[in-house]
C-alpha cells in the first residue's frame, strides 16, 4: 500500500509543479485510499468531505502530523477515529500539502 499512496501523491505534486490546480484532482478524493490537498495553514482544497474547511481546527493532531511532510515527501503516522494512520505527505514547491493514507 505504501507504494500505491506514494505514487499518487508524488504523481499530484509533480503536475502541481507543472502548473496544474489543485481542483484539478478533485476526484482522487473519491478514490480509495483517498488523497487531500491543503495549504500550509490548514485549509483543504481537495478532500473527501472537508473542502474549504481548516484541518488545523478539525483535527489538529492530524494537522501537526501531515504538516510535518517535505518537498521530498515523509510517511507520517497518527491515530484518528480509534484507527493507526500512515500517510505519506508532501509539499508542492508553492507550499501546498498532498497526503494521502491507509489504515495500519
Amino acid at each position: 500500500m505504501k507504494d500505491v499512496v506514494k505514487k499518487k501523491v508524488d504523481d499530484i505534486v509533480a503536475a502541481i509543479d507543472g502548473g496544474k490546480k489543485p481542483e484539478d484532482f478533485a476526484s482522487a478524493a473519491h478514490e480509495d485510499p483517498y488523497v487531500f490537498i491543503m495549504e500550509a495553514g490548514g485549509k483543504l482544497l481537495v478532500h473527501p468531505t472537508l473542502v474549504g474547511e481548516s484541518l488545523k481546527e478539525k483535527a489538529g493532531p492530524v494537522f501537526d502530523e501531515v504538516a510535518k511532510g517535505t518537498a521530498a515527501g515523509d510517511y507520517v503516522r497518527y491515530e484518528w477515529a480509534n484507527a493507526k494512520k500512515c500517510t505519506y505527505s508532501r509539499r508542492t514547491e508553492s507550499g501546498l500539502i498532498v497526503g494521502c493514507g491507509f489504515n495500519e
